[in-house]
């Protein structure tokens, strides 16, 4: 008799063997509008950038305890499913396969609870809720959640992949905001756990909910969280720095952090290459040079506080005198932003990007110190080997994260290659991973765009280690998201 291994992987279900009973049981739960089938449920199942599938039907419950219901149904009639928040994720990691087997779990109703506690500083939310949703119902009370993005997604999307964003330099990612979680199970199947409370301060045993951090939904289904919210600014000013080369921009941020402080809340770094695309794709943006060329690369920086304006710290003379010295030095130049207008641009860089053409976007991180020479030597990777794409990056200079995204423009979208894409992403990965020891998805998780590399780049005692904890937590494998053991 042979041992049971510890690398077992959780055994899928063959598939409902009768979809229509299925399908009947779940409506019974959710109602009519709450399951969706045919070309009703067709645009669920298109990613956000990559990749379209086809769901056996869209299940939408209300509630965490039709939630739990829909995943009991599910495990009895032996059908996959995968979890969806507002499916603006770049991995397809919410996108169903072809097989038009699975289950899709849309939590797009579940956004009825938004609880905020002003004293204590936390918001208790369905996961199915908007972060713009999120942030109308905290501006009156001075609050915000500071995970700032140009997409919308949903809050159980943002902790199943962790989300960063521009301001991470100062506040952290979801895992450093997330007090509380409550998950559906995948085993037991339905059962609810609720992990974690609103407390800043609690170390009694294994943070569970951390487990479900970054998962991409593949040890169960997020249903609500409690977040710590930061006080809103009150004040904040911007600024696009030229640095003088690449060494500049080390000593910058060094040197911001250092004379800055705390009010120091971002520092991105924007291409020429697409802040120009940025600015030929959306007329109404303002080139902040006038009428000089964009430069090679530029820095933005935002300083904020919830100080008061009359409070005596005057921002904008703050970062003025700190700018001061460093002109003819390390800076080239310097121009304040008006309002938002600079964040406008920031925000914009992906949709130039898009109307160059097709975009292979890479979402990389390296540390702060290397960012600029994994910049050069990436681009120097592709001029050479990989012609006609383009390079638009532009990234979170601060946090050590970078978007080097290549477009193949529209003029020569007739040669696409799929090989030469698949052979620039292993160039460019093995140069930030292998070279450089960095990550080849800083903030977008894990999903089937990138489970490949999750395989190639993760050590095997790693990929040995997930696999049990997967099968630990789904031993049918009844979740549709990525395997996290070994292939």
């Amino acid at each position: 008799m042979h041992a049971p291994s510890n690398d077992r992987q959780p055994q899928a279900p063959d598939g409902p063997a009768s979809p229509a009973l299925l399908i009947d049981a779940l409506r019974a739960i959710v109602g009519e509008a709450g399951l969706l089938t045919g070309a009703d449920a067709q645009p669920y199942a298109q990613g956000a950038r990559y990749g379209a599938g086809r769901a056996a039907c869209v299940v939408r419950p209300a509630s965490t305890a039709e939630v739990a219901q829909v995943v009991a149904v599910c495990a009895a009639h032996g059908a996959r499913l995968l979890p969806q928040g507002a499916n603006t994720g770049l991995v397809g990691a919410s996108t169903p396969d072809a097989s038009g087997r699975q289950v899709l779990l849309s939590l797009q109703r579940l956004r009825q609870r938004c609880e905020i506690d002003v004293l204590d500083r936390c918001a208790t939310v369905d996961a199915g809720l908007r972060l713009s949703d999120l942030d109308a119902a905290l501006q009156p009370l001075g609050l915000w959640f500071p995970i700032d993005l140009a997409a919308d997604p949903s809050i159980g999307g943002m902790v199943a992949c962790n989300t960063g964003g521009t301001r991470l330099l100062r506040h952290g990612d979801v895992r450093h905001n997330l007090l509380a979680l409550d998950v559906v199970l995948f085993d037991p199947p339905g059962q609810v756990l609720q992990l974690g409370r609103p407390l800043r301060k609690d170390n009694t045993g294994f943070d569970l909910k951390q487990l479900w951090v970054g998962s991409s939904g593949a040890a169960g289904v997020i249903t609500g969280a409690t977040l710590e919210l930061a006080v809103r600014p009150r004040q904040s000013v911007t600024a696009l720095l030229v640095p003088r080369d690449d060494e500049a921009v080390a000593a910058l941020l060094q040197a911001a952090e250092s004379a800055l402080g705390d009010v120091l809340s971002a520092f991105e770094g924007l291409s020429g290459a697409a802040l120009q695309a940025a600015l030929d794709h959306v007329p109404m943006l303002r080139n902040p040079f006038g009428s000089a060329p964009v430069p090679p690369f530029s820095l933005l920086i935002e300083l904020a506080t919830g100080l008061a304006p009359d409070s005596g710290l005057d921002l904008e003379a703050l970062l003025t005198d700190f700018l001061a010295p460093h002109l003819d030095g390390l800076l080239v130049d310097a121009v304040m932003g008006r309002g938002q207008e600079l964040w406008q641009l920031r925000h914009a860089l992906s949709d130039g990007a898009k109307a160059r053409g097709r975009v292979i976007g890479f979402d990389i991180s390296v540390r702060r110190g290397a960012l600029m020479r994994v910049r050069r030597e990436a681009a120097a990777l592709v001029a050479e080997h990989f012609a006609p794409l383009q390079v638009l990056d532009f990234g979170h200079v601060g946090d050590g994260g970078l978007h080097f995204n290549l477009v193949w423009p529209h003029a020569q979208l007739a040669d696409w290659d799929p090989q030469r894409v698949e052979a620039v992403r292993q160039a460019v990965y093995d140069l930030v991973v292998h070279t450089h020891q960095g990550s080849y998805s800083a903030e977008h998780g894990i999903g089937p765009h990138n489970l490949a590399c999750y395989q190639r780049y993760t050590p095997p005692a790693a990929l040995a280690l997930s696999g049990r904890l997967q099968a630990l937590l789904d031993p049918q494998g009844l979740g549709a998201g990525v395997s996290y053991g070994p292939a």
